[in-house]
C-alpha cells in the first residue's frame, strides 16, 4: 500500500497528465523514483512507479508508461524482489493498461519474463506472467507473439492458443487446416507438455467441426481410444495419430506415421525439425544436430529467435492435398 507521501506525489503528476503535461510528468517521476533507489527505498520507489505508469498509460502515452513500467521491472530485481502475488498483479495491471499495438508492451513483457525466471522457479519464466502476456497478444491479432507465451503458460493456456490459431485457419484456405493445429500441438510436446498438446488439437478440431461444415469428419472407436478421421485433411490424422503415438510411446508406430505420411509431411516443408525433435524426446530416435535443437526448432517455430526466417503473419502455403479414401 502506498504511503500518504507517495499518494500525493502521484497525484501531482496526475493533475499534470491530466493539463497535457505528459513529458514533464514522466520526467519528474523518474528523478524521485531514482532518488528512491539510490536510498534503497525500494518500496517507495515500486509504488511510485507503478502509480506513475498506470497514470500515463490510461492517458494513452504508451512509451513513456511503459518506460516507467520497465523501470519498475528495473527496480523489483535489485530490490530482490520475488515473484509474489503483490509484484505479479502490479505488473499484470500495468500490462493490461497498455494501448493495443503499442510497440514499447513487447518489451516490457520481454523484461517482465526475464525478471521472474531470474528470481522465480520458473527458468523459462513464470507461467501466468506467460498466460496472461499470451493472451493478450492473442486478442490483438499477433498470433506470433501469442504462440512463444502460451506455449510455456498455464493449463488455461492450450484452449487460448487453439482459438487463436483457429481464427488465424479461418483467414486461409479450408485444406490449410493441419498447419495452424500443428502451430498449436508442436509447441507443447518440444517443451514436453503432452496434456497440453492433447487439449490443443481437441479444442481445435472441435471448433474445425463446428465452424467449417464442408470439412467432412469421421469418428473412429477403439477399446483404448477415439479418434476423428477427416478423409481430405491427411495432416490433420497425422497430428492425432503422432499425438496417440506419443502417449503410447509406441516407436513403431511412430516409425509407421513418418514413413505413411512422408509425402504429405515433405510437402509442408516446415515440420521435419520439429518432428526429428519429437522422434527424439519420445523415441528415442536419435538424429545429429549442433547447438541446442530445442530452443532452435521453438524460435524457428515460434519467432524466438534462431532457426529459420519467420513466415509473414497472412497464410500458410500449401497444396491442396489429393482426395483419399482414408488416411
Amino acid at each position: 500500500m502506498a504511503t500518504a507521501k507517495i499518494q500525493k506525489t502521484i497525484a501531482r503528476q496526475q493533475e499534470k497528465i491530466s493539463e497535457g503535461q505528459f513529458y514533464e510528468a514522466h520526467q519528474q517521476l523518474r528523478v524521485i523514483a531514482s532518488r528512491y533507489v539510490k536510498s534503497e527505498n525500494w518500496d517507495a520507489a515500486i509504488d511510485l512507479l507503478y502509480g506513475g505508469a498506470l497514470a500515463l498509460l490510461k492517458a494513452g502515452q504508451g512509451g513513456s508508461g511503459g518506460d516507467l513500467g520497465m523501470f519498475l521491472i528495473d527496480v523489483l530485481g535489485k530490490g530482490g524482489k520475488g515473484v509474489g502475488s503483490g509484484e505479479q498483479s502490479k505488473l499484470l495491471t500495468i500490462l493490461r493498461a497498455f494501448p493495443p499495438r503499442e510497440p514499447t508492451k513487447k518489451r516490457f513483457v520481454t523484461e517482465m519474463i526475464n525478471w521472474s525466471s531470474k528470481v522465480g522457479e520458473h527458468p523459462l519464466g513464470d507461467p501466468e506472467l506467460h498466460h496472461v502476456a499470451g493472451s493478450i497478444f492473442a486478442e490483438e491479432c499477433e498470433p506470433y507473439e501469442a504462440e512463444r507465451h502460451l506455449a510455456l503458460g498455464t493449463k488455461d493456456s492450450p484452449e487460448q492458443l487453439a482459438k487463436c490459431e483457429y481464427e488465424w485457419y479461418t483467414q486461409d484456405d479450408s485444406h490449410t487446416a493441419a498447419l495452424y493445429a500443428a502451430r498449436a500441438v508442436f509447441p507443447y510436446l518440444l517443451v514436453g507438455n503432452l496434456r497440453s498438446a492433447n487439449k490443443a488439437h481437441l479444442i481445435f478440431t472441435s471448433r474445425l467441426n463446428s465452424g467449417n461444415k464442408s470439412v467432412s469428419v469421421q469418428e473412429v472407436s477403439s477399446k483404448s481410444s477415439d479418434m476423428r478421421v477427416y478423409p481430405v485433411l491427411p495432416l490433420l490424422n497425422f497430428l492425432g495419430l503422432l499425438l496417440l503415438a506419443v502417449q503410447r510411446g509406441s516407436s513403431d508406430l511412430y516409425k509407421q506415421l513418418a514413413k505413411h505420411y512422408a509425402p504429405h509431411v515433405k510437402e509442408v516443408g516446415v515440420w521435419d525439425d520439429a518432428l526429428n525433435q519429437i522422434g527424439e524426446m519420445y523415441f528415442g530416435i536419435r538424429i545429429p544436430r549442433q547447438g541446442n535443437p530445442l530452443f532452435d526448432m521453438m524460435g524457428s517455430m515460434m519467432g524466438f529467435g534462431g532457426g529459420s526466417p519467420k513466415p509473414k503473419p497472412k497464410k500458410a502455403e500449401v497444396a491442396p492435398p489429393p482426395p483419399a479414401d482414408v488416411d
